[in-house]
């Protein structure tokens, strides 16, 4: 690769996790000048910072990155700690420039529109191409009438919580029915506390993702996942806005799973607070010591000065290349083409295409005028 003055790249891409490493491997292979910036201190804390308890949904030998197998046997399904360790490991393998504790907090046009400009505190960077992976978990979102509740109620939302040691003594409602709230609402009623679990599940697999009878289904997952389950199909598309704004299917811990550690459903949505207490929609004033919000996340994208994020929220994007603004791309979204785009399965295949389409487009430019990049300030 070409050497460049510091601060200027011909592509940077925005976040260290396992769609921005994919990134980097595929840049590396293509001899892309590039750098990657995380606002993390280490490669990996991102799943570092998720609960405990928390076990991969899907099992090592569909984990591993390009370039990289997966140290555990292929059916054993790694621990967010394995998981951020094998993404440490994979960036120190692999030489990929990661430059930690880097925040990127704008993404602007560049001054006479020739690329990006991106600004990380007081360190200016360039970037004739810019990837942004920086993942679907932004911003923890809580309902407003949260803040109506009881104070001795002790509140977390599923970024924050990591085991039960941090409960309050006394009864736990969980609120949300997606992977998380099930996985944390059984975690907390083995651990003792009576636990409510308010709101509809999307749905469930007729038996767990880690059974012996999984191990013989998952090329058939693997597949349903990522061909049929994609944006090129009527049925992708009509799931696809379901996953980004509820969540998928409960994989691990199911119904029968909840019901046999002692929590109790509710089908009814946790709608507001009465007397410092959660109110079900049905009306039920709940009695609790502590809840747990499992009610997801929403994208934060406040800090990209362009005209690319959809009332939505998302940015608008056809498989992470933005067609309205050439050499600006996305890896890491919820369905970005398909289902296994928001499983590690999936990002490997998400990278390379992208890449593919950076790099063509790449070649077809002509090369830019030598410039002297300012120094970081």
């Amino acid at each position: 690769m070409t050497a460049q003055p510091y601060g200027e790249h011909d592509v940077i891409v925005v976040g260290a996790g396992q769609s921005g490493l994919a990134a980097g491997y595929h840049l590396a292979r293509h001899g892309i000048d590039f750098v990657i910036l995380d606002a993390d201190a280490r490669v990996g804390d991102v799943w570092r910072r998720r609960y405990d308890s928390l076990v991969l949904y899907s099992p090592a030998r569909l984990d591993a990155l390009p370039g990289l197998r997966f140290p555990l046997p292929g059916h054993a399904f790694p621990t967010g700690r394995q998981m951020a360790d094998y993404l440490e490991a994979y960036a120190a393998h692999h030489r990929l420039p990661v430059r930690s504790g880097t925040r990127v907090d704008r993404l602007a046009p560049a001054a006479g529109g020739d690329g990006y400009e991106l600004t990380a505190g007081a360190e200016r960077y360039r970037a004739r191409q810019v990837i942004v992976a920086t993942g679907p978990f932004q911003r923890p979102f809580v309902p407003d009438f949260a803040a109506r509740l009881d104070p001795a109620i002790r509140q977390l939302h599923s970024a924050d919580y990591r085991n039960p040691a941090q409960l309050a003594g006394g009864p736990v409602l969980v609120v949300g029915v997606s992977h998380s709230g099930a996985d944390i609402a059984h975690e907390v009623a083995r651990a003792g506390h009576p636990t409510i679990l308010s709101g509809i599940d999307r749905g469930q697999l007729p038996f767990s993702v880690d059974s012996r009878r999984m191990r013989l289904l998952w090329p058939v997952m693997r597949f349903v996942a990522g061909t049929v389950l994609t944006l090129g199909t009527p049925i992708g598309r009509k799931v696809a806005p379901k996953v980004r704004g509820h969540g998928g299917p409960l994989l691990r811990v199911r119904r029968p799973d909840l019901v046999r550690a002692g929590v109790r459903r509710s089908l009814e949505r946790t709608v507001d607070a009465r007397d410092g207490r959660p109110l079900l929609a049905d009306g039920t004033v709940l009695d609790v010591a502590s809840v747990i919000w499992c009610t997801g996340f929403r994208p934060d994208y406040s800090w990209i000065e362009l005209p690319v994020i959809g009332d939505d929220g998302w940015p608008q994007q056809t498989r992470g290349i933005v067609d309205a603004l050439p050499g600006l791309y996305f890896l890491g979204l919820p369905f970005l083409y398909a289902f296994a785009s928001m499983l590690v399965l999936g990002a490997a295949r998400d990278a390379k295409y992208v890449v593919d389409h950076l790099a063509a487009r790449r070649e077809s430019q002509p090369a830019p005028a030598p410039a002297v990049s300012e120094p970081a300030r």
